[in-house]
């Protein structure tokens, strides 16, 4: 009887010695670093990380240039961004291109690339659909000017319901992903399954969605040779390519 006790006891001692060192082991884990600590920082703080890491100031780049001489106003997506999001500084800045094309009488390219709203702003990033797609109803249909709408991969959610789908041509590249709610949401939703290649370009292009599909190498002369078209011709002749 002894000495089964003591077996006992050592047996008990050892328990407890793997159940001290495995609580350690969770404790110094729970306080490493989560996964999940980009997801805890604030809005401002993404933010400036973006801004450091790509260099950008926000998830478009708006300017004024030319193709083939012809002036255009041009819009550019950044997905490395906070995934292309659309907040109200983006919508902001696309809403003065659009206005100073409308102005100016210039043709409009935006190149799509975007997850949608940006979720961390709310309604105010839904707002964004509603102000430029007010801005391209003035341009388009007031003034009758040409906005081209480019869709790279992905292009999703309010991008996709706003200015992806308003372009007087929409131009898709080849594979890209194109949809509104993606496929893991609608499974969810829905609980449904969504067959494989149904929100690429291939297909939405049989159902006619898009006007043209096009890779990037001939999209420049592409693009010349729609503006020219529709009466937009370089500013000097000898620049056409």
């Amino acid at each position: 009887m002894e000495k089964y006790l003591k077996n006992r006891c050592e047996q008990i001692s050892h328990e407890l010695d793997e159940i001290s060192a495995k609580f350690s082991k969770d404790k110094d884990f729970e306080e490493e670093p989560s996964q999940d600590s980009e997801e805890e920082k604030s809005y401002k703080d993404r933010l400036d990380s973006y801004q450091k890491e790509t260099g950008l100031t926000e998830a478009v780049q708006t300017g004024i240039g030319q193709i083939n001489g012809i002036p255009v106003a041009l819009g550019v997506m950044d997905f490395d961004f906070m995934g292309g999001s659309m907040g109200s500084v983006v919508g902001e800045k696309i809403t003065r291109l659009i206005e100073y094309a409308t102005n100016n009488f210039l043709p409009l390219i935006i190149v799509c690339a975007s997850g949608g709203a940006r979720m961390q702003e709310g309604s105010l990033s839904l707002m964004q659909m509603a102000k430029i797609s007010s801005a391209l109803f003035n341009y388009q249909i007031n003034k009758k000017l040409f906005y081209v709408s480019i869709l790279t991969s992905p292009t999703t959610g309010g991008v996709t319901a706003s200015f992806g789908m308003l372009g007087d041509i929409i131009i898709a590249e080849p594979n890209a992903y194109i949809a509104f709610a993606g496929k893991r949401v609608i499974e969810e939703t829905l609980k449904i399954t969504v067959p494989e290649g149904l929100q690429e370009t291939e297909y939405l292009f049989e159902k006619g969605l898009f006007d043209l599909v096009v890779p990037r190498n001939p999209l420049k002369s592409v693009l010349s040779e729609l503006f020219q078209f529709h009466a937009f011709f370089p500013l000097n002749q000898n620049s056409i390519q």
